[in-house]
């Protein structure tokens, strides 16, 4: 198993985290998705290493921004 954190902007409540989890979990291979509003971050358990593109279309999707 994989697991990767990465910072991630703009989340802010209850509907952030619901939202970039519903889109992380649809990743191929993802098995959990723990997200930190306080710390700002989101940490991706999956069955691979996944390619930070598409976490970063997946977090884009829910409306916020992976940070480098």
């Amino acid at each position: 198993m994989a697991e990767e954190t990465y910072r991630v902007s703009g989340m802010s409540c209850e509907h952030c985290v619901q939202s970039v989890t519903k889109e992380l979990k649809q990743l191929p291979g993802v098995e959990q998705v723990d997200v930190d509003l306080t710390g700002g971050t989101v940490t991706v358990a999956s069955a691979e290493p996944l390619d930070v593109e598409l976490v970063r279309g997946a977090v884009d999707e829910a409306g916020y921004e992976l940070v480098s």
